[in-house]
């Protein structure tokens, strides 16, 4: 049985990847931080769907320990894959922002993830084939004013996977980013309907990417076939900011 676990399940990507790797046959851990009732509905909802696989809800807030993540992943059942799509921004001037929200942007979407991979490489690396996918940013490839922190956290995401990939390619585990651009999601319906309609109208494809338009392409990197494509960063943008 192949097994996958997604971090940030119950976002707008997030819950989108579930759907479309339960399809694809994958069993699945649907973590949260907080949205524990949303993370077991979507469990019990793909496991009436789908008997014969297993979806188990799981919480961790990435703001933890390092021994408490220790213990999370060991607690963990064998696994095949590991979709990151947990992450935060916040919109405003670095000169503005407390620097406790720097330390958290940076520690949910760059810092964590890299100490998980840390942790479950030894897990990956056992199999026959494992991935790992990275949610960034189209910002990681051209910064955001009044979301630097974040353009700088999915940055990171993008050399950290092109680094590490390499480090890791003999053992047929890859390690890629999947970038969106602008979609629509809950996270994007805090702007104003007007601002969110000039960011359309930027965009070569002509509206917002879809959440299924992401998945798609993590899917296809989770692919056992899929095993010549590592290290890379491929933007999900419908033509917008490159």
């Amino acid at each position: 049985m192949k097994r996958a676990i997604i971090f940030g399940a119950t976002g707008g990507i997030g819950q989108s990847i579930c759907s479309e790797l339960a399809a694809a046959g994958w069993s699945l851990y649907i973590h949260c931080n907080q949205k524990w009732d949303a993370a077991c509905k979507i469990s019990h909802k793909l496991a009436q769907k789908y008997p014969a696989q297993d979806f188990i809800p799981i919480r961790l807030n990435f703001s933890i320990s390092d021994n408490k993540l220790i213990v999370f992943v060991k607690n963990l059942l064998p696994i095949n894959a590991a979709v990151f799509a947990e992450g935060i921004t916040d919109y405003n001037f670095v000169g503005q922002q407390k620097m406790a929200k720097i330390d958290q942007i940076m520690q949910i979407n760059l810092i964590t993830p890299i100490k998980l991979t840390h942790l479950l490489e030894p897990f990956l690396i056992k199999n026959k084939f494992s991935r790992i996918v990275y949610l960034g940013s189209v910002y990681g490839g051209q910064g955001s004013a009044l979301e630097a922190v974040y353009s700088a956290s999915k940055a990171g995401l993008t050399r950290f996977s092109q680094a590490y990939a390499r480090e890791v390619a003999s053992t047929h585990l890859t390690v890629n980013v999947v970038a969106p651009g602008a979609v629509n999601t809950p996270m994007n319906a805090m702007f104003p309907k007007e601002t969110m309609q000039e960011v359309k109208e930027e965009i070569p494809a002509g509206r917002l990417a879809e959440s299924s338009d992401i998945s798609f392409w993590i899917k296809n990197l989770l692919d056992p076939h899929s095993n010549y494509l590592t290290g890379q960063t491929i933007y999900v943008s419908g033509g917008w900011l490159l």
